[in-house]
């Protein structure tokens, strides 16, 4: 059903054409063009005040070359009195028609294909979108979206990002290249083009309450199984967003309001967790979910011992093991928690994997 939609909005956004851009070549073009006719301003400005002298002026000399380059007309400025004035003025006109002709050629022809060059940017972008599985969807690209989007370019995960602003999904775009889209976050087709069908999660972090329930509903509706963390000013709004289907929500002010305290009453613990957001390796407190497919070991049998990454815990429903014994024997549906460098995630992943029951 969504595959169906899908198809149906990329028709509606973007239009698929592919070929290579021209906009080098023509660029190209229009410095020649310019060159070209400056180059015979000063040509025929220099020619009128030879072949017209003493009759002529350089500023008669500079008009007279305008009007007969562009075929205007209004009188003669220097007196084409002979025949050697009479041809200069000939091929000056016919010199500067062309020229003129194909610097305003160039130009349209510019025009239309930036044009051209961003539909299919967009449709590029589209097609890296569609490719995306387990990546995330940012709605909403202010200061909070921005931070969101740092942390996950950070800890390497996919994203995309969506944003009624045009120049706010511009802002660092360079710095994590990730795919943009712009519009209405809550509108279902731009979610489906997010590609919300195989995503793992979204991110409602607009600066309206209203909107970001509209959102998490709306992503609940086309993906049951999508987890979605909202953003609430008001806390008497967080009822709503629980009953739209919002997964977690969290409030700036309350949480500002505990990092603040924190920060006075733990200021060692603080400091740790503020250095570790700002190392280069993108150390993490991070949590792996143990498929169902997985087999059961004891933790010494699955050899969990690396240099990116420390095992904290064991959460099981519920209840959480810390320090975890060797012995102990680890199953899904458990979740480990562990101190990680992205690299460390994706090894401790890998290990699980490897002990997966053949199909």
């Amino acid at each position: 059903m969504i595959s169906v939609r899908l198809q149906k909005a990329m028709r509606s956004h973007y239009e698929s054409r592919s070929r290579p851009s021209n906009l080098p070549r023509i660029v190209k073009r229009i410095y020649l063009g310019v060159a070209v006719f400056l180059g015979l301003l000063l040509t025929g400005t220099a020619g009128f005040v030879h072949l017209g002298h003493p009759h002529s002026s350089w500023s008669d000399a500079l008009f007279m070359t305008l009007i007969t380059v562009t075929t205007v007309g209004y009188g003669e400025a220097v007196p084409l009195n002979t025949p050697a004035l009479r041809f200069f003025a000939g091929g000056t006109a016919v010199i500067g028609f062309g020229t003129l002709t194909f610097l305003f050629t160039s130009l349209t022809m510019f025009f239309f294909e930036s044009d051209i060059d961003d539909r299919l940017r967009r449709n590029r972008m589209q097609r890296t979108i569609n490719q995306l599985r387990q990546h995330y969807i940012i709605c909403g690209f202010g200061r909070v979206g921005h931070n969101v989007a740092r942390e996950l370019h950070v800890t390497q995960r996919k994203f995309v990002a969506i944003d009624e602003q045009a120049d706010t999904l511009r802002q660092d775009q360079d710095s994590w290249k990730a795919p943009t889209l712009h519009g209405d976050a809550s509108d279902d087709d731009l979610l489906i083009l997010a590609n919300i069908e195989h995503a793992e999660g979204v991110f409602a972090v607009t600066g309206d309450d209203s909107r970001n329930l509209m959102i998490a509903l709306s992503a609940k509706q086309l993906n049951p199984e999508i987890r979605v963390v909202a953003r609430c000013h008001d806390v008497r709004n967080i009822p709503k967003l629980q009953k739209a289907g919002a997964d977690s929500i969290v409030s700036p002010d309350f949480t500002g309001g505990m990092r603040i305290a924190s920060a006075m009453i733990r200021p060692h613990v603080v400091s740790f967790l503020d250095e570790m957001l700002r190392t280069d390796d993108g150390l993490r407190v991070e949590e792996i979910a143990v498929e169902h497919v997985f087999q059961g070991a004891r933790l010494d049998q699955l050899g969990l011992r690396g240099k990116d990454y420390i095992i904290v815990a064991v959460r099981n429903g519920k209840q959480t093991l810390f320090n975890p014994a060797n012995d102990f024997f680890l199953r899904a549906p458990h979740i480990l928690i562990a101190l990680v460098t992205p690299s460390g995630r994706h090894e401790l992943k890998q290990v699980l994997q490897s002990h997966t029951q053949p199909l």
